[in-house]
């Protein structure tokens, strides 16, 4: 049977959307890909960090800014930062599937200029991949893995100055990511791993002053987590 999905009114870059919408949006895309193999659902959380970067603000109530951002984590500040993935394995070697990663990042009170108060996505710097993974099975039971994927940047953007105050989901731009760790089964369906992973995200967000905020952010992790085998 065809299954036929028309969505309407898409949103275009920059402007505002509804995460929840979004995500289901790109899951009846990617469904296809999990099919008749093993699926293995995974949570994560971790230390998570991010590179400076340069960014370029123009804001009609303040005027233009370039400048270098250094960046804070705070990864076990609330809200948290954490990770979702669902994989399936089409093989024992090969998988494909969807990654969401809850990153957040504040700009530094050195580095952030003295005309905003608030400038950071810590709600988060969100992004959703579809990836493609390539595993080994050791004889002892650990599975070395490495992976890779592209995607969209979602973060909730927060930026006050002392005329607007630009906060809410926004789709900015593309992402990427890149990943290797190691798995280790505790049970035929449960199992725990640990990994480094990065992302990059291309960011040109909207404010509501009229003006924007474009910078381009590199993420770095080290995570544990658990999945399950179904």
């Amino acid at each position: 049977m065809q299954h036929v999905f028309v969505v309407s009114s898409l949103p275009v870059f920059g402007k505002p959307m509804n995460l929840r919408v979004l995500i289901l949006w790109i899951s009846l895309f990617a469904a296809p890909t999990m099919g008749a193999a093993q699926v293995e659902v995974s949570i994560f959380a971790g230390a998570q960090s991010a590179n400076p970067s340069d960014a370029a603000i123009r804001d009609p109530s303040i005027g233009q800014d370039d400048l270098s951002l250094s960046w804070e984590g705070r990864s076990l500040e609330a809200p948290v930062y954490y990770g979702l993935r669902a994989t399936s394995w089409r093989s024992d070697s090969f998988g494909l599937g969807l990654d969401f990663a809850h990153n957040k990042i504040y700009a530094t009170d050195d580095t952030r200029p003295a005309a905003y108060e608030v400038l950071e996505f810590t709600d988060g710097l969100n992004t959703l991949t579809v990836n493609a993974y390539r595993r080994w099975t050791m004889r002892s039971g650990v599975s070395p893995y490495v992976g890779g994927g592209l995607g969209i940047a979602v973060p909730h953007v927060e930026v006050t100055n002392g005329s607007s105050e630009t906060a809410g989901y926004q789709l900015t731009g593309p992402a990427a990511t890149w990943i290797a760790g190691a798995q280790m089964p505790v049970t035929d369906q449960w199992s725990v791993f640990g990994e480094y992973k990065g992302t990059f995200s291309s960011n040109t967000a909207d404010l509501d002053s009229g003006g924007t905020l474009a910078t381009d952010v590199v993420t770095n992790s080290v995570n544990v987590g658990v999945s399950f085998n179904f």
